[in-house]
């Protein structure tokens, strides 16, 4: 699910291709999608993103022009600004394209007022994110962890009282009402850098962050974020006094760093994030499911609250280890590719030929085995005196060929020879009668 860090780096993209750009016209939406419509239309506006914690909201403002007081206005045409708000879900960002080459699941389309047109498009395949026109920030959010930090912390440390910090600190951490901008890969990286058990009570992690009264206003003093440069030149964000809240800071900030290079999540890239983590989907570390079926990642002892029957889930990434950087370059992965698919068509090859001996094999056994049936078939009429045996039928032999056919036709013929043997007697016993009886008369006559 995209965290605090995807949808700003996602404000960014969109404030940055659509700088300049003058949209135009209605705007789209897909007629899968259940979202509500966006009844906005105008000749002229731009777009304009922020982010606050897993939020976007795009501002659309109409262009005015010197004539636009003089020029008769529709009434399906916007003349006020609208703010949209969007929420990712599982799957949500934006793109950039041309009309050709639109999105299949682009569900809200901005278009721009040029030739040939171009498209801003909210892509979600899952369809889990929402937009709300007219919409302001979710009030059940608290600040955001990466910009409103002051405001986060002592958001935080004024309600332990709530039940939510009576849940393991694993689970707290994804409530969003108090800590915007986290999720599931965000909090085992925190709590991995601070060696803290995911299923300890949430209370007794942050009871010792408390602040005094007269001291809530120096959260800023006491807490400083500093840029500072490594030996490759790149910017890191470090913390003074790093604690739990602290790095529900600064860590988030470390992944929007690492984005700078470009905001391409429909390329699936994410080698350069996958290199950056440290326990969660890696090699070697724990996994089990909190009370919410979520899965978190963590090192060494899970800690008292674990629920009952967890069990460990091993869904690990699947890594590119050879593409970690977007500075990586082409050649060796032209190499390793080329590796790979020079020793495919070679099993491919093998299978072939297995598969044709064996071919070959069946059809000289089945070649065989029709020349022993020829052979018994015609051996068959020779042997006429020997005596007939009843029994089952040979699958070999087929049923319209072999002995029985030339033993019936025997049988029929001395049939027809027994009747026209008894046809013969009947017809001589009847004429000699006849020779009998001329004789004795002739013998009377006399």
């Amino acid at each position: 699910m995209p965290e605090g860090p995807e949808l700003h780096l996602a404000s960014l993209y969109v404030n940055k291709l659509c700088e300049g750009l003058v949209f135009s016209g209605a705007v789209e939406k897909s007629e899968v999608n259940k979202n509500p419509e966006v009844p906005f239309c105008c000749d002229a506006y731009c777009i304009k993103a922020h982010s606050r914690g897993k939020e976007v909201r795009l501002s659309l403002t109409p262009i005015k022009n010197d004539d636009d007081g003089k020029r008769k206005v529709t009434k399906h045409q916007s003349q006020e600004p609208m703010d949209v708000v969007f929420r990712f879900g599982m799957s949500g960002f934006f793109r950039f394209t041309s009309v050709d080459d639109l999105p299949k699941h682009a569900h809200l389309r901005f278009y721009t007022n040029e030739n040939p047109r171009r498209v801003l498009s909210f892509e979600d395949t899952r369809r889990f994110g929402s937009w709300h026109p007219n919409g302001t920030w979710q009030k059940d959010r608290g600040p955001c962890v990466m910009f409103e930090y002051e405001s986060f912390r002592e958001n935080v440390l004024s309600n332990l009282s709530d039940k939510t910090f009576d849940k393991p600190i694993c689970e707290a951490l994804l409530n969003q009402k108090y800590f915007n901008g986290i999720g599931n890969y965000l909090r085992a990286e925190i709590l991995f850098r601070l060696q803290i058990p995911p299923f300890v009570k949430a209370r007794t992690v942050l009871e010792g962050l408390v602040l005094k009264d007269e001291d809530k206003n120096k959260v800023k003093k006491e807490i400083t974020v500093v840029e500072s440069t490594d030996k490759t030149g790149k910017k890191v964000v470090k913390a003074e006094t790093p604690d739990l809240l602290s790095l529900c800071h600064t860590v988030p900030l470390e992944v929007v760093q690492l984005g700078e290079n470009g905001y391409a999540p429909a390329k699936g890239k994410y080698s350069v994030l996958q290199a950056w983590m440290r326990c969660y989907s890696v090699d070697g570390m724990n996994s089990l499911g909190d009370h919410n079926g979520r899965t978190i990642w963590f090192k060494g002892d899970p800690g008292p609250l674990v629920p009952k029957g967890a069990k460990s889930r091993k869904i690990m990434w699947k890594r590119q280890k050879d593409d970690h950087d977007y500075t990586d370059s082409k050649k060796a992965k032209k190499t390793r590719t080329d590796s790979i698919a020079k020793a495919k068509p070679v099993k491919k090859k093998e299978n072939i030929k297995v598969k044709k001996e064996n071919a070959t094999s069946k059809t000289q056994n089945a070649s065989k085995r029709q020349k022993k049936n020829t052979e018994k078939v015609n051996a068959a009429p020779a042997d006429e005196n020997k005596p007939k045996t009843r029994g089952k039928r040979s699958s070999k032999v087929p049923p319209k060929t072999g002995t029985n056919t030339i033993k019936s036709q025997r049988v029929e013929e001395e049939i027809k020879t027994k009747r026209n043997s008894v046809t013969c007697r009947q017809s001589a016993t009847k004429a000699k009668p006849q020779r009998k009886r001329s004789g004795t008369r002739g013998g009377r006559s006399k």
